[in-house]
């Protein structure tokens, strides 16, 4: 897989470019390279359109600034890969406008319409994969008329605004300048028809609720926040010649003792100070229970243990993460008796040049008191 190009080398403008920069930067390469213009430039047209998606967007932006292409793993992006041009038209169409003609306000309208939903899963589930089962409601075909929205035995008619065009055109004069627009027809919505029957069951909008089912696969090492696109699962469009999509907002749920941290694992373990200083085997939790760990004698606050292969796979390679184990050394708040006077006969044999942290500290500190008192003796007044 090659990688991916800085999204402001794709843009062509620099990293303190403001948002208009950034705009008009965009409208000028989705003019040049949009398939209707150059048959060869759809995968300029695409990337254009990812990076102009997170440029323009102040928070993706300041993450992809500080981290790259890796601060945006969980955030919620849009596959351009998996979309046609003219998905991508009608996303950025208020800032295109009708740059490209009116083919693409037509076929808008024959689109379906995406709906959108959140699917909740483990931790675990972002190791192994899974498959969840979704129930939802849609509007869907009202079978009484199949859509028609015709009371069955009539047919809708011709729109008398727009003749059946289902588009008019909004005249404008601003002095010697005319500006002309075309626009969905406000009455019949741009379908080019009405009806004066309506059908009993749907009211005349050829549309009722309907209880659908699908299986939806979510692949190992996906982030929160992603989303998984499944075609022709939405709503049909005004026309009902094509559904939308089902898109499904993938959602983590926090693991009560690990923390992702991108492909690895984090697992903060409390060890008392004996273990510490003595050295001990125990038990950690990992997402497929727990695995038995040696801590080294002499292992110090914060020390990190990795534990290779634990973690997550890679969403695009399958690689595995790990899990690091931080070593968290709790001191006892209430002793016994005895404890504490064996902690004070250990105290009485403790060699400073056994602890190689504090030795370190309090040489540096008698050297820097050292250099206070000559300091102090050179400023005296003679």
């Amino acid at each position: 897989m090659s990688a991916k190009r800085d999204y402001y080398e794709v843009l062509g403008v620099a990293r303190d470019a403001s948002a208009d920069d950034i705009k008009r930067a965009f409208r000028k390469l989705a003019m040049q390279y949009h398939p209707d213009r150059n048959k060869d430039g759809e995968a300029q047209f695409k990337e254009a359109s990812e990076a102009y998606e997170v440029l323009s967007d102040p928070e993706k932006r300041a993450r992809y600034d500080r981290f790259g292409h890796q601060g945006l793993n969980g955030v919620n992006m849009r596959d351009y890969s998996h979309m046609d041009a003219e998905d991508i038209f009608s996303v950025f169409e208020d800032m295109l406008g009708g740059a490209f003609g009116g083919r693409n306000r037509t076929r808008r309208a024959d689109q379906g319409i995406d709906i959108e939903t959140v699917i909740d899963i483990d931790l675990k589930d972002v190791a192994t994969g899974v498959e969840k089962t979704l129930k939802f409601e849609r509007a869907d075909f009202c079978e009484r008329c199949s859509g028609r929205g015709a009371e069955p035995g009539s047919n809708p008619v011709n729109c008398r605004t727009c003749g059946g065009y289902g588009q008019v055109e909004r005249q404008t004069s601003m002095g010697i300048f005319v500006t002309r627009q075309v626009m969905d027809c406000p009455t019949c919505r741009g379908r080019g028809k009405t009806i004066d029957k309506p059908c009993k069951s749907c009211r005349g909008s050829g549309r009722t609720p309907k209880e659908r089912v699908v299986s939806v696969k979510i692949p190992p090492g996906i982030h929160h926040g992603q989303m998984i696109r499944i075609r022709g699962e939405g709503e049909p469009g005004a026309s009902g010649a094509a559904r939308g999509d089902l898109r499904c907002v993938i959602r983590v749920r926090e693991h009560p003792l690990l923390q992702r941290e991108g492909d690895h694992l984090l697992c903060r373990m409390p060890i008392s100070f004996t273990q510490a200083a003595l050295g001990a085997n125990i038990e950690v939790p990992t997402l497929l229970g727990k695995t038995s760990l040696h801590i080294p004698a002499g292992t110090q606050y914060g020390a990190a243990i990795r534990l290779a292969g634990n973690g997550l796979p890679n969403l695009q390679s399958g690689r595995m993460g790990d899990q690091i184990v931080e070593i968290v050394i709790e001191v006892p708040k209430k002793l016994s008796r005895e404890q504490k006077d064996l902690l004070r006969k250990f105290a009485e044999t403790e060699d400073e040049s056994a602890l190689p942290e504090s030795k370190g500290f309090f040489d540096r500190m008698r050297e820097y008191l050292d250099y206070l008192t000559k300091s102090a003796g050179e400023e005296k007044p003679r």
